[in-house]
């Protein structure tokens, strides 16, 4: 069942909405594999993380690089621009739950769509420009937020102050999200697995 969380991306409500549940930013981390069949390190990293949330009840430390703040200063640029653009009226939204999963989308638009935006480098905007399509990279976390908010589509929104602004639209995907549900699925039994472990290491120890 869907909710929405109505908080301020990155403020401490926020950071406590998103304690311990996979979130489509991170989906990739979980499909990502090792060698052979082992799990990869990413994924084992992600799951150790969320595993610390739960069993310390503190929202794990993210990371800030000048590249996040200047996303941060231009998303809202990109918006304007991509409204004007489609003719939209976006949905802010602080972080939206659907079961054991999450994501936090750039906007909701309309009933059926939604909008991720990503703020790139001008030699990164040039590339995505060129394939003019939406990059391997952020294929999981777009699949996921359609996935998770229940929508038909999404758009990928690229931009770089100076340079044309990508915009494409992504179709839902049932045979990925399909694949991606069981995978995430496996992770969260996994992420429970490991939390009781750790709660009965101290009696474990005891009883050896």
């Amino acid at each position: 069942m869907i909710h929405i969380h109505d908080c301020e991306q990155g403020s401490p409500e926020w950071f406590k909405a998103r304690m311990g549940i996979p979130t489509a930013s991170e989906f990739d981390a979980i499909l990502t594999t090792g060698r052979g069949k082992a799990p990869s390190e990413t994924r084992l990293t992600y799951l150790r993380k969320l595993a610390g949330e739960i069993l310390t009840d503190d929202p794990m430390a993210v990371a800030t690089s000048k590249d996040l703040e200047r996303g941060k200063i231009f998303e809202d640029e990109a918006r304007n621009f991509y409204c004007f653009e489609r003719d939209a009226e976006p949905q802010r939204v602080g972080f939206i739950t659907n079961g054991p999963k999450g994501c936090s989308p750039d906007s909701l638009i309309g009933d059926a769509g939604g909008l991720e935006i990503k703020v790139a480098l001008p030699h990164i905007q040039i590339k995505r420009l060129q394939a003019d399509e939406l990059p391997d990279e952020h294929r999981a976390q777009v699949q996921g937020c359609i996935w998770v908010c229940e929508r038909k589509w999404w758009d990928f929104v690229s931009y770089c102050p100076k340079l044309p602004l990508l915009v494409v639209r992504v179709e839902r995907d049932d045979a990925y999200i399909e694949n991606l549900a069981a995978e995430v699925a496996k992770f969260n039994e996994e992420l429970a697995a490991t939390v009781e472990e750790i709660r009965n290491y101290g009696s474990m120890q005891e009883a050896a």
